[in-house]
């Protein structure tokens, strides 16, 4: 069974929660122990990627040290195509749908995918669409930013990707957003489409997360949380308590 094949049948038991670690926030050594604290707290899998500051080398090096430090899959969540190793389980092989530039609609896309073929990662195809404020990954995609009102924006980009044989629809505020995404947007598009729907970006309480579940958000992305947190275990357990009980 793949692991899109796993998720997809998680999916029908309950909602699911992932854990970001970012390669240029922490050591591999430090992301090998927020793996394990995260493992522990009952988070489902481990995405790795960032917009900025990643390459071959400190992907590689922090996806070998959570390999050795817990038993999660590892999704690759590339920033471009340097931010890809054989070491992982699987890549979102993803579109940002509502950037300006080329590059991030197809482009790294194109560069990526005779790699992702040569190591043999599992490619799970994703539509990404950031919603305002974005932050950094706003700014580094160039994102034409989905207003937090535009319900009807978001089920034609979810729409749009469902048709177009996209897998997942992610909707991302971005890392560190003062706000996550606006339950609205998440309801708007569960009752129109028939992808699983992830949000990401600004979730930090298991408010949060009860509130975008109740919206009918499938999957749960935490990122900066288990950066700030100096115990990321409890940090963790709240908000998979949370997702568990959906």
């Amino acid at each position: 069974m793949s692991l899109l094949e796993e998720i997809e049948k998680t999916l029908t038991k309950r909602r699911m929660h992932f854990t970001l670690i970012d390669p240029d926030k922490q050591s591999p050594s430090q992301a090998g122990e927020i793996a394990a604290s995260v493992e522990k707290a009952g988070s489902d899998a481990i995405m790795v990627g960032g917009s900025t500051g990643v390459d071959f080398t400190s992907v590689d090096r922090t996806v070998s040290a959570i390999k050795s430090r817990c038993n999660l899959k590892v999704i690759l969540f590339p920033g471009s195509a340097k931010g890809i190793t054989p070491r992982a389980d699987a890549i979102f092989f993803m579109s940002m749908l509502n950037s300006r530039k080329r590059e991030f609609i197809i482009g790294q896309q194109v560069m990526a995918s005779r790699i992702v073929k040569m190591m043999n990662l599992e490619p799970i195809p994703m539509a990404y669409v950031v919603v305002s404020p974005g932050m950094r990954v706003g700014e580094v995609g160039d994102a034409i930013l989905l207003d937090r009102d535009d319900s009807e924006g978001a089920i034609s980009y979810a729409l749009a990707a469902q048709f177009m044989g996209m897998r997942l629809f992610y909707l991302e505020a971005g890392s560190g957003a003062p706000e996550h995404v606006p339950p609205k947007l998440v309801r708007a598009v569960k009752n129109e489409a028939q992808i699983p729907v992830i949000a990401g970006g600004g979730i930090r309480t298991p408010q949060d997360a009860r509130t975008l579940l109740e919206a009918g958000a499938d999957i749960i992305v935490t990122g900066t949380l288990v950066e700030k947190s100096d115990d990321v275990t409890l940090a963790i357990s709240k908000i998979t308590d949370v997702v568990r009980s959906f």
